[in-house]
């Protein structure tokens, strides 16, 4: 036998040898899940297959539903390891995002802007006219939907009205940051830009093509969203893969981390309308004091995060392939976007996996 066909023979038969040497076929990463845009299936993952500590489980739910939620899910990589219904709500009732729905807004705007409609650092007097705040013109000239996107207006946050007589000044814009509802002109400019109805666009643009449900309505000066929880759920996917779903790019990754990240140096945990955990101090609404730390610091810090009145949320973290919503009613008497309920309810989620 030659020597070439006795190393070929060699080299087969040690295929199947056994060494201690020897490395484990790697296990394949598992695909990132998106549900059907109709029906109600969506593909589960077991707290067991995870690792996860079954222990912690009914703790996290008693504290949920001792704390008013009505829905709850935990998604991991697209797939659901936890939803359940508290208080008489279930998987079809609607229920308001308030102030989380922000972060709606800044992604249609993300979506108008990549469809060359507008331009962010364009002035908002460009699409909606000027004369829509009672500030002097030069003033109101100031002020670009990124100031909107930033919460950097300059305008007076004392009140939700968003009518002229209420838009009154306080600085220039981009010099001070102030959680204010002016930021729903956005709206407007992209109805202008679009020429289409708010509705019609963000239907058409957003909803539909990821499967949501759910409408607006209008809440005394507030403008808000309505849907089930699950749908809440398809958003917080979409936001985890920056913008696409499955391999239809939705919302373009540029501006997705744009959005994501610090917009400007004033309050370091307040992205486009999105706020953001792990920064070294940041800004709460209706306050101009600056904290030190972290908002939740017993979260991760890399985690991003969709926060409305009477604790509506949804938390996504990159690391862990997680993305996290709670609605209800409040926690505590605590209205405002962010309350204790964030840190104690990340201490039970931790002790799932911790």
């Amino acid at each position: 036998m030659s020597k070439s066909i006795l190393l070929l023979v060699f080299a087969f038969s040690c295929i199947n040898c056994s060494s201690d040497n020897s490395e484990p076929t790697p296990t394949p990463a598992e695909t990132l899940y998106f549900p059907p845009l109709t029906g109600t299936t969506w593909e589960t993952k077991s707290i067991e297959s995870l690792g996860w500590k079954t222990s912690a489980v009914q703790p996290l739910l008693d504290y949920l539903e001792l704390k008013h939620s009505k829905g709850f899910i935990i998604l991991i990589n697209g797939r659901i390891v936890m939803e359940n219904y508290f208080n008489g709500h279930d998987a079809t009732a609607n229920w308001y995002w308030a102030s989380a729905g922000k972060t709606l807004t800044a992604t249609m705007t993300g979506i108008a802007e990549q469809e060359n409609l507008i331009n962010i650092s364009n002035k908002v007097s460009q699409y909606i006219g000027t004369g829509w705040t009672s500030v002097p013109l030069a003033k109101e000239n100031l002020i670009t939907c990124k100031h909107l996107l930033t919460m950097t207006s300059g305008l007076d946050d004392s009140t939700d009205d968003v009518s002229p007589a209420a838009l009154t000044y306080i600085t220039d814009a981009g010099t001070r940051w102030a959680y204010h509802n002016v930021y729903v002109k956005l709206q407007d400019v992209i109805a202008q830009a679009s020429g289409q109805s708010w509705n019609s666009y963000f239907n058409t643009k957003l909803r539909d093509k990821i499967g949501m449900n759910g409408a607006w309505f209008t809440s005394g000066n507030n403008i808000v969203y309505s849907s089930t929880t699950r749908s809440m759920a398809r958003f917080g996917l979409l936001m985890f893969n920056k913008g696409k779903w499955e391999n239809n790019v939705i919302l373009n990754e540029s501006y997705f981390n744009e959005a994501t990240n610090t917009s400007q140096n004033i309050n370091l945990g307040y992205g486009y309308l999105w706020w953001l955990n792990g920064k070294s101090n940041y800004h709460l609404p209706q306050s101009q004091a600056t904290f030190q730390g972290s908002i939740i610091p017993t979260a991760p810090n890399d985690m991003f995060m969709a926060l409305g009145k009477n604790d509506q949320k949804i938390y996504v973290v990159p690391s862990k392939k997680m993305v996290i919503i709670r609605m209800g009613d409040a926690a505590d008497n605590v209205n405002l976007a962010l309350s204790d309920f964030d840190e104690t309810l990340w201490s039970k989620i931790n002790a799932l996996y911790q």
